[in-house]
C-alpha cells in the first residue's frame, strides 16, 4: 500500500498511521510517497492524505507550488483509489477530476463546525450591535453613543435565514435559537430536517423565497453546488428589507459579488464576508472600503488543534478502508 503524504505530515503522523494500518483486521504495510519523489514512485500511489500544509496559502484561483506539485503526483497515480482532504469542501476542480476517474474522495466536514458557527454568530452580534461603528469611533478617539441609531435593534425576535443545514448550519441555529431569534432553515431535502433542533421553520430552495422579505440576517453555511452557485444575486438581494445583513461563511461563489456591492450601496445594513469568488480579495475591491462590511481572510474554520482532528478522522477512515467498511464523509457530487 502506497500513501502520498507531505513531508510535514510524514514527520508528524508516520508512526500513528503505520500503527493503524498494521493493527486492523486486515493488516497492511504503508509505503510512503512524497510529492518530491520520482514519477515512477507516484505511479504506485494507492491513497493520498491532503493535509493543511499542502494547500497552504493556495486558493482555487491561485495554486502555489506545494499544492501544484501534489496535483502532479495525484494525476500520475493512475492506480489511486482514495483521497482524504483536510478541508470540509470538495469544490476544487481536482476532486471532480479524480472522482471521474473512479477515485473515492473523503473530506473533513464537521471538524471545524464549532469555530465556523461561532464566527457566524459573532458576526451577527457584531453587525447587529454595530461593533464596526464602535471600533471606528475608538480608532478616531471619538465618544459616539448609539442613542441616535434608530436601527440598533434587539436581536431577540429578529429572523435569521440559515441557508445550509449541515453540521455548521445546525450549530448556528441552536445558538441563535438560544438568543431568542427566529430561525428559518433552507435545505435541499426538507424531509430529513423537518425536526432539526433550533429551527422554527424549514424550507427548500424553491419555497425559501417566501421568507426573504421578513429576513434580517442571511447566513450562508451551504456547500458550493450547482444549486447554490450564484444563489445570492440581485433578485434575491432586492427582496431583503432595508437594513438587513449578509453573513457568508460558505463559499464566495454562492454570492454574485457585484450584485452584493450594489445592494450594500443601496439598502443592506452590512455584511460579514469570510470567503470570496477570487481569493485573496482584489485590493481594488470597494468591499475593503465599506465601513459596514467586515472582511475575514477565509479564516472562520481555523483553530488550534484542527490538524490533529483531521489526522484522527483519517486514521478512522484508514481502518475502515482497509477493512472494507464505509468511509465517513465520502463525497458524492451533487
Amino acid at each position: 500500500m502506497h500513501l502520498l503524504v507531505s513531508a510535514d505530515a510524514l514527520s508528524r503522523y508516520r508512526e500513528r498511521f503505520a500503527q493503524v494500518a498494521s493493527t486492523t483486521s486486515r493488516p497492511a504495510e504503508i509505503n510512503w510517497v512524497l510529492p518530491s519523489d520520482s514519477a515512477a514512485a507516484h505511479t504506485l500511489i494507492d491513497m493520498a492524505f491532503i493535509s493543511r500544509d499542502v494547500t497552504g496559502n493556495s486558493t482555487k484561483t491561485n495554486i502555489l507550488p506545494d499544492l501544484a506539485n501534489y496535483y502532479v503526483a495525484l494525476r500520475r497515480a493512475m492506480g489511486l483509489q482514495w483521497v482524504h482532504n483536510h478541508a470540509s469542501g470538495t469544490d476544487r476542480p481536482i476532486f471532480t477530476e479524480l472522482h471521474e476517474r473512479g477515485v473515492r474522495i473523503t473530506n473533513s466536514s464537521g471538524i471545524n463546525a464549532n469555530p465556523v458557527a461561532h464566527t457566524a454568530v459573532g458576526a451577527i452580534i457584531a453587525l447587529g450591535r454595530k461593533f464596526p461603528a464602535v471600533l471606528k469611533a475608538q480608532q478616531d478617539i471619538r465618544w459616539a453613543p448609539m442613542m441616535s441609531h434608530l436601527d440598533l435593534h434587539d436581536l431577540a425576535g429578529q429572523t435569521a435565514l440559515v441557508i445550509g443545514m449541515g453540521h455548521i448550519g445546525q450549530k448556528i441555529a441552536r445558538i441563535l435559537s438560544a438568543m431568542d431569534m427566529h430561525v428559518v432553515g433552507v435545505t435541499h431535502d426538507t424531509t430529513k430536517q423537518r425536526t432539526a433542533e433550533g429551527f422554527n421553520l424549514v424550507l427548500d430552495f424553491e419555497t425559501m423565497r417566501q421568507a426573504i422579505p421578513q429576513t434580517h440576517y442571511v447566513v450562508l453555511a451551504c456547500p458550493l453546488t450547482t444549486q447554490t452557485q450564484g444563489l445570492i444575486d440581485a433578485a434575491f438581494l432586492s427582496q431583503l428589507p432595508q437594513g438587513s445583513f449578509l453573513i457568508n461563511v460558505a463559499r464566495g461563489q454562492v454570492v454574485i459579488q457585484n450584485d452584493l456591492i450594489e445592494a450594500l450601496h443601496s439598502h443592506l445594513g452590512g455584511a460579514f464576508l469570510d470567503v470570496f469568488a477570487t481569493e485573496p480579495l482584489e485590493t481594488d475591491s470597494p468591499l475593503w472600503r465599506m465601513p459596514h462590511v467586515m472582511i475575514s481572510p477565509h479564516t472562520a474554520g481555523h483553530f488550534t488543534g484542527h490538524a490533529e482532528k483531521v489526522a484522527q478522522l483519517f486514521m478512522h477512515n484508514l481502518n475502515n478502508y482497509l477493512c472494507g467498511q464505509p468511509l465517513l464523509n465520502e463525497w458524492q457530487p451533487s
